[in-house]
């Protein structure tokens, strides 16, 4: 089964997935806000039976600098890059324009904010979101009489 994320302007990314808990997993929302303007990260998002993964590339964002939150339905990545001069130094030229990233997913029903871990290493967010117990498999045992 092939699962539709909405991203940013229309572009859709298909991956794969066991179950339709990705159908609504993540849909983004634009990056623009009335706040200050925000790069929208590249996330990669994997599915399996129990909950879905997303990984996001947040380079120069450290972990103070990164704010996630779950606000009804939406989840909001946010992180700032500090890009400090050497003491004395002004810079001349740089090619980071925007020190923000930004992104917001709707999460869909089969998954479970309330049991979302994250960690951040080298520049990537994990964040691994459960599906809700209903959401996962079950065996069902036959009972012979």
């Amino acid at each position: 089964m092939s699962t539709q994320l909405q991203t940013g302007q229309n572009n859709a990314v298909a991956t794969s997935s066991p179950s339709k808990a990705g159908q609504q997993a993540a849909s983004t929302a634009t990056a623009t806000s009335k706040e200050s303007p925000a790069i929208v990260p590249r996330v990669d998002v994997l599915e399996d039976q129990t909950g879905i993964t997303l990984l996001a590339d947040l380079p120069g964002v450290r972990r103070d600098q990164l704010e996630l939150k779950v606000d009804g339905d939406t989840l909001w990545i946010e992180g700032t890059v500090d890009t400090p001069a050497p003491e004395g130094l002004a810079p001349v030229h740089m090619e980071l324009r925007v020190p923000r990233y930004r992104r917001a997913f709707t999460l869909s029903r089969e998954l479970d904010p309330s049991g979302i871990e994250a960690s951040l290493k080298d520049g990537v967010l994990n964040l691994r979101i459960p599906k809700q117990a209903h959401a996962q498999p079950r065996r069902i045992q036959v009972q012979v009489h």
